[in-house]
């Protein structure tokens, strides 16, 4: 989010209002809330791109009132990181939390995040980050990173505070949180007080100042096409392309490029620090008050005129690749990496230089839901590192040709001292693949179907990926090489 981090002043929190005032507050809050629901429109699938692969998505089909899926989001609690700056490092205000109140699909294939006042003035909204931290354009291809959202629908004095955003972070601040901004973040949608525009962010190099002018960083922004940001739903969207020299990066508001950043910008040890690292991870939050909100309106944000339960209301989020090798992450992963690819002979571990497939038995008709029947099975050994109290994500390569009703499975095992025992396991739902030649993604998204035992450090442990037919009667292929991998959440 722009405005950085550390360097601000925090927003002032105001007090207990007059009981009358609140009252009205929370009765104008329910009304716009109500006429939020009533005139959102039907939900979006997440569409297709030609010529581009989905590496990941989520469309937010939950339930009504029910949490986003925790094998894809992590909610962020609190007014920080453990150990991180203070309210966030932007002055921000409320308290993050993970209740339903602030936090939940609506049934209708949309996640809302809200932001509530209680009656002592006390603000509460919410914050989330994808598992997966590994988001990086192919060598010589491009990533996309998009969302189809509509802003809170609040304009005028009652929006002063709203500061809403989807945005992404260089994977290393995980653990970290003082690298911020050399690691790299992209701020592909940010608003603030209800203003008809969106802008598009770059932040990176050093604070304050540095070739990215921290904490304002390198941005640029414009009023959303057609209808207002804050009216209607717009797809904003943000592109880092490696196929192009120098590379690039680019902003999309439905489609209409406004912001562009080129590498030729920037000095190779900037460029690096920021592109250089195992990828990005993507945030979606609203947060009251802090640097930004306050440097638009030149007064200290929230105000009592501020009204309080209008939510952003998330559509989907999705992330694409074209050209390269066709993977999240191509370029050769650094020794001790927590990317582990599946290899040939039952290899896992460092990215082949050539793409491979394995082939996975048939379950000849019979129902092998979670219990492997004849896997391929890879494994690593020698594996030490420190859990980061995240989960694993995976991106495995299925195909099963033209067979129909084939669904492949996999079971990813971890045995923390090579002891013999595996101390814990994770079985994820099966994928049905389809019968069209060519790979499709295979992902965490599938669900957790259940695990044993628990995470903890390796001390030259093992891990253990196992891929076979759950249901269907072919054979299938699951992609080796520099193809699918697992990144397990360990330092």
């Amino acid at each position: 989010m722009t405005a950085s981090r550390a360097a601000l002043p925090r927003a002032r929190r105001f007090g207990p209002r007059p009981a009358a005032r609140t009252l009205l507050t929370t009765v104008v809050a329910l009304a716009g809330v109500l006429a939020a629901l009533l005139s959102t429109p039907a939900s979006g699938a997440v569409p297709s791109r030609p010529g581009w692969a989905l590496q990941w998505s989520d469309d937010f089909t939950g339930a009504s009132g029910s949490l986003p899926s925790a094998a894809n989001w992590r909610i962020d609690t609190g007014h920080g990181y453990p150990g991180g700056p203070p309210n966030w490092g932007t002055g921000e205000i409320q308290n993050y939390t993970n209740s339903p109140a602030n936090l939940s699909q609506d049934g209708n294939g949309n996640l809302r995040i809200t932001p509530l006042r209680d009656p002592a003035g006390n603000w509460t909204s919410a914050r989330i980050e994808t598992q997966r931290a590994d988001f990086k354009a192919p060598a010589g291809g491009v990533l996309r990173i998009e969302s189809r959202l509509q802003m809170p629908n609040v304009t005028g004095e009652a929006a002063l505070g709203y500061w809403s955003a989807f945005w992404a972070l260089g994977s290393p601040y995980r653990g970290n949180y003082w690298n911020w901004p050399a690691i790299g973040e992209f701020d592909v949608m940010e608003n603030v007080n209800g203003i008809n525009s969106v802008w598009g962010v770059l932040h990176c190099g050093v604070s304050p100042g540095g070739p990215c002018n921290e904490t304002n960083g390198i941005g640029a922004s414009r009023p959303c096409p057609g209808a207002s940001c804050q009216s209607a739903f717009h797809t904003y969207s943000f592109e880092w392309d490696r196929s192009v020299t120098p590379n690039a990066l680019r902003w999309y508001v439905d489609d209409q490029l406004f912001h562009t950043v080129t590498q030729s910008q920037f000095d190779a040890t900037t460029w690096a620090n920021m592109t250089d690292h195992a990828g990005y991870f993507i945030l979606l939050n609203v947060a009251m008050g802090g640097g930004f909100p306050d440097g638009v309106a030149g007064r200290a944000t929230p105000t009592p005129a501020t009204v309080p339960g209008r939510p952003m209301v998330v559509d989907y989020v999705a992330v694409w690749t074209r050209g390269g090798g066709g993977g999240p992450s191509d370029p050769p992963d650094p020794p001790g990496s927590p990317r582990l690819h599946l290899g040939t002979g039952g290899a896992l571990g460092a990215a082949g230089s050539t793409a491979g497939s394995a082939t996975v038995a048939s379950a000849g008709g019979a129902n092998h839901d979670g219990t492997p029947n004849q896997p391929q099975t890879f494994t690593a050994s020698g594996v030490n590192g420190e859990w980061t109290g995240g989960a694993t994500t995976f991106d495995l390569f299925a195909d099963s040709g033209t067979a129909v009703g084939n669904g492949q499975q996999v079971r990813i095992s971890y045995d923390r001292t090579s002891d013999g025992s595996w101390d814990r396991t994770e079985t994820y739902h099966y994928f049905a693949t389809d019968p069209v030649p060519g790979y499709e993604h295979y992902t965490q998204a599938a669900g957790l179907r259940a695990s044993t035992g628990s995470h903890g450090n390796l001390v030259n442990g093992r891990v253990r990926v196992e891929v076979w037919n759950a249901i269907g009667n072919g054979p299938s292929t699951v992609g080796v090489g520099n193809q699918s991998v697992v990144t397990i959440p360990y330092n």
